[in-house]
């Protein structure tokens, strides 16, 4: 990966190219500009000891507590050293990376008054990919996260760098740094805002939006092994209830199933489908209509500062707005539906699946494989399906719905938007794992298909690539390999690309 130089729109698929692929990070001389503007009205601010809330005032409820100039540094350590109390599993170095990302875009604004030299650390952080320890447990949208990522900064907690996971002073020594002190505003600016929500609904609606458009792949590979009817999917059909998602989702399975001599054969054998076959273009249809909407949302919000307050004006008439721009609810209402599209495209893809293993709605052997009962086959990786689809409706339950109050009552309501978009990275996870078992059902079924009928041109460019990395199951066998290479394989995208490049 090349250099990403932040300073104007930046977009999903190059905010992916920071935080998953380790592109390089520049700032433009606007982005530079902008940001040093700001910081001489905070300091000028300070200087007439005018009321700025977090960098003359204290924090929440301590809001009417006035600082003193000389106090006011000691403020931004005390909020980082108090506020990195998040709990549990570390969060996964993408997401970490992510986070750091959406603080350098939030700040990048131009209106957070935090010096340069802060927003060089993280782009350093992530150019050197030293990687802050971090505890995604605990946070309701705000804060916490944040807290131990700008911890490393002073000096404080826990980072991995090239591989070792070390203290936060030798991190940043091998690394060539040395810890900040941090200045008037700047332990609040890093940590506050949607900053991590948004970061996580970035990976998660970039995922989803990748399985969505799998799916419809891995929905024509069933349709081509279990004797499906394109007829459903004819254009006289989807005119009559044209959803722009519904028709090209149609359009996708036809071209997959292309010259499929499979589909032909079976042409006209039956009146109608199950609606496992049949619904495909409704209900994936319908699913990416919400993520579209999601992809949307989170590409308005990581082109946003979610700062309080912000900075405007000069350094002689200063312009300070204390606001409720760190609400997370757009990122995570969106985050909470995907997770709801995304268990019904799981939903459907667990269907599709028992019905290969059946022989009786299949006509091929029972649990494809030969000398069923001495073999079980693909028996048990339904069952897998079902556990991790029990977890995605679990998953699919709305966080945002929730609200605790915090702070003694000055945050009376807070979003939840963090959890809803960290869900929404895990029913990712789980959907590539869904989609990987009922591709691994199709592929075993074409070993029980006429191998001189044509598979459809996407179709058969999938089945090629698989047979070269999964045996044919003569017997039972080691499982579990070939489930998580197909889900890393839809995981990079592999799937998708190899049947879109046969079609185009």
């Amino acid at each position: 990966m090349g250099t990403v130089v932040l300073g104007e729109k930046l977009t999903i698929e190059k905010f992916m190219e920071i935080a998953v692929f380790h592109g390089e990070v520049e700032f433009s001389q606007e982005y530079r500009e902008r940001v040093e503007k700001s910081r001489g009205i905070i300091e000028a601010c300070v200087e007439k000891e005018k009321a700025v809330y977090g960098t003359t005032t204290g924090f929440g409820a301590l809001v009417s507590q006035f600082i003193t100039k000389d106090e006011a540094e000691l403020l931004q350590k005390n909020i980082i050293l108090t506020h990195s109390v998040s709990v549990g599993e570390p969060l996964a170095e993408e997401e970490v990376r992510a986070v750091m990302l959406m603080v350098l875009q939030s700040l990048g604004r131009g209106v957070s008054g935090v010096r340069m030299e802060v927003l060089e650390r993280y782009r350093d952080f992530l150019n050197k990919n030293l990687i802050p320890h971090v505890p995604g447990e605990g946070s309701v949208g705000y804060l916490c996260v944040e807290a131990h990522i700008a911890a490393v900064l002073i000096g404080e907690g826990k980072a991995w760098y090239q591989g070792e996971l070390l203290s936060a002073e030798e991190a940043l020594k091998k690394a060539g740094m040395e810890p900040l002190t941090l200045s008037y505003k700047e332990g609040l600016a890093l940590i506050n805002g949607t900053t991590s929500p948004t970061a996580l609904a970035a990976l998660a609606v970039y995922r989803l939006t990748q399985a969505a458009e799998t799916a419809d792949v891995v929905a024509a590979m069933s349709l081509e092994g279990l004797k499906g009817q394109l007829r459903a999917f004819d254009s006289h059909v989807t005119a009559c209830r044209p959803q722009t998602e519904l028709e090209e989702t149609a359009e996708k399975l036809k071209s997959y199933l292309m010259d499929s001599e499979v589909v032909k054969k079976w042409e006209g054998s039956h009146l109608q489908d199950p609606l496992s076959l049949r619904c495909i273009p409704q209900l994936h249809g319908a699913a990416k209509r919400i993520l579209k909407d999601a992809w949307e949302v989170v590409s308005c919000e990581i082109n946003s500062c979610g700062d309080n307050p912000v900075v405007y004006g000069s350094e002689d008439e200063p312009d300070i707005y204390s606001n409720g721009n760190p609400d997370a609810s757009y990122v995570g209402m969106e985050m909470d539906a995907a997770c709801i599209a995304a268990a019904n495209l799981a939903k459907m893809s667990e269907r599709r699946n028992a019905r290969f293993l059946d022989e009786n709605l299949s006509g091929l052997p029972s649990f494809l494989v030969k000398n069923p009962g001495l073999n079980s086959g693909l028996m048990i990786p339904q069952y897998a399906q079902a556990g991790l689809l029990n977890t995605m409706r679990m998953l699919a339950v709305p966080a945002t719905a929730d609200s605790v109050s915090t702070s003694a009552g000055q945050e009376d309501y807070v979003t939840m938007g963090y959890n809803a978009c960290k869900k929404a990275v895990e029913t990712a996870d789980k959907l590539e794992y869904i989609l990987a078992i009922e591709a691994l059902s199709a592929y075993q079924a074409q070993f029980f298909i006429e191998e001189d009928l044509k598979r459809g041109k996407g179709t058969s460019a999938v089945y090629q690539e698989m047979k070269k990395n999964i045996p044919a199951m003569e017997k039972d066998m080691y499982i579990y390999p070939w489930i998580q290479w197909i889900k890393e394989w839809i995981h990079k995208g592999g799937m998708l690309d190899t049947a879109k490049k046969a079609i185009d």
